[in-house]
């Protein structure tokens, strides 16, 4: 998709705004600040659609399943509907058809503030739609409003030995909230299915507005005193987070609006969200589904990449010192490669260009902390890694992705416990995963059961 001029951008939103209210004929969704009352509007006339096209169009094959795909982590299958967000190899992450570029312009920003609202994105990948300021302050008022978490959670994070992962109190805090869960309460009493979304919604929208309690508790305890502030019902989801993990520099604030917006959903077939998506499809509530989905965050091929690439920057300030001039870089860098080795942030299981993520970060720096070495260490590398990668031939994407930039950036502002950054990561990744999640249910999509195959299967399919 091609991007959009910002004014037909800004007559298509006027024109998509207009929704039918409750009872009030037709209204400007403008006015509209329940999210809730916003989707009930839209979820009849989408399931219509989807099953119009289904029964026009279910029939029509797609694609061909190669044998390879099957060795291969199911690369390239088309295989999973996601709305909330679509990657293009060429073109990078569009939230609901948004380039992030476009989602840092019309998004709605905090006062004084550069940066997209988080709340804004949930928004737009829950409906589609770019909400308005009064919309964004009803979902950070909301979000607020449900950030209290359950005493006995608040207790068993506070009993966790300082020797747990972060990313397992993070996952195991997220199992214990489903106690609060309504879609688990709602499912126990035989409600009809047509209103499975409904309860999705309600624990989808508790465990957002939680998370950051439960992932500034994890932080305190590990890495500083215990205590956490509590939530300023004048602050927005990314502030208060920002003060309840003991940061009050603004810019810090910034970083967290910028980083939770564009970590949060990367299409449905990643190992989080798609994760999210299967355990969901069991029924199981949003607490256990998203739970699941951090599990898989927290392997290294994932979540802990950004981990990764700081540990391989350290090494290489260790081996080479201070300043290092280009030929130093490129020996190093071969060294790594010819080590049997990669230099981690570069490459993509699906772009084939520079992430849009890892750019904004870029701009973000450029604006920011210009001087700072790390960064400029970060700068060139990307000057030097790209056609090394492409001389040695075997990288089909030798450009950087997010994960390249991201802890550079919270090392700056003092937060240097690499363990902890994955869970970030997650409390990003619950926008995206839990939008498509409501979805799901609204869909009333089946449980999933892939058809799997023997090696010996396979050989007689071909013909082996």
């Amino acid at each position: 998709m091609s991007l959009v001029n910002t004014a037909a951008r800004r007559l298509l939103l006027q024109a998509r705004n207009v929704l039918p209210a409750f009872g009030a004929g037709v209204r400007n969704a403008s006015e509209l600040t329940n999210l809730k009352d916003v989707l009930a509007n839209q979820i009849p006339e989408k399931q219509t659609e989807i099953k119009e096209f289904r029964k026009e169009c279910g029939a029509k094959v797609i694609g061909e399943i190669q044998v390879d795909m099957l060795y291969g982590g199911m690369r390239g299958m088309k295989g999973l509907v996601t709305e909330t967000s679509v990657l293009d190899p060429d073109e990078g992450i569009r939230f609901r058809g948004y380039s992030i570029p476009e989602c840092q312009e019309l998004l709605p920003k905090a006062p004084g503030g550069s940066e997209p609202l988080p709340e804004g994105l949930f928004w737009l990948l829950v409906t589609g739609d770019i909400p308005s300021d009064a919309q964004v302050q009803a979902i950070s008022k909301e979000w607020n409003e449900r950030a209290a978490v359950p005493p006995h959670v608040v207790q068993m994070l506070n009993n966790f030995p300082s020797s747990l992962h972060p990313m397992s109190q993070f996952s195991a805090a997220i199992s214990a909230m489903n106690s609060e869960s309504k879609f688990a309460e709602a499912y126990a009493q035989g409600v009809h299915k047509s209103t499975y979304w409904e309860h999705t919604y309600e624990d989808a929208m508790n465990l957002i507005a939680k998370l950051p309690t439960v992932a500034a508790i994890i932080y305190r305890n590990l890495y500083r005193d215990s205590s956490v502030c509590p939530i300023d019902m004048n602050l927005d989801w990314s502030g208060n987070f920002a003060q309840m993990l003991g940061y009050d520099d603004p810019m810090f604030s910034e970083l967290m609006r910028l980083y939770l917006t564009i970590h949060s959903d990367h299409e449905g077939g990643n190992v989080s969200a798609h994760t999210v998506h299967l355990v969901g499809s069991a029924l199981s509530d949003p607490y256990l589904s998203f739970a699941a989905g951090m599990n898989g965050l927290a392997g290294p091929l994932h979540g802990l990449a950004n981990q990764e690439v700081l540990v391989w920057l350290t090494k290489l300030q260790e081996k080479l010192g201070g300043a290092v001039s280009d030929a130093e870089m490129k020996e190093f860098i071969w060294n790594t490669l010819q080590g049997g080795q990669v230099v981690p942030g570069y490459g993509h299981a699906v772009l084939r260009k520079t992430d849009p993520r890892y750019e904004c970060q870029r701009q973000f720096a450029l604006k920011h902390l210009p001087d700072d070495p790390m960064f400029q260490l970060v700068s060139q590398i990307y000057k030097l890694v790209p056609d090394i990668l492409l001389e040695q031939g075997k990288a089909k994407n030798p450009w950087p992705n997010v994960d390249a930039h991201s802890g550079v950036l919270l090392q700056y502002y003092k937060m240097t416990e690499m363990n902890y950054y994955t869970v970030l990561f997650g409390v990003s990744r619950a926008l995206g995963t839990l939008a498509s999640l409501i979805w799901d249910r609204a869909f009333g999509l089946p449980l999933e059961r892939p058809k799997s195959m023997s090696t010996e299967g396979l050989k007689k399919l071909v013909g082996r």
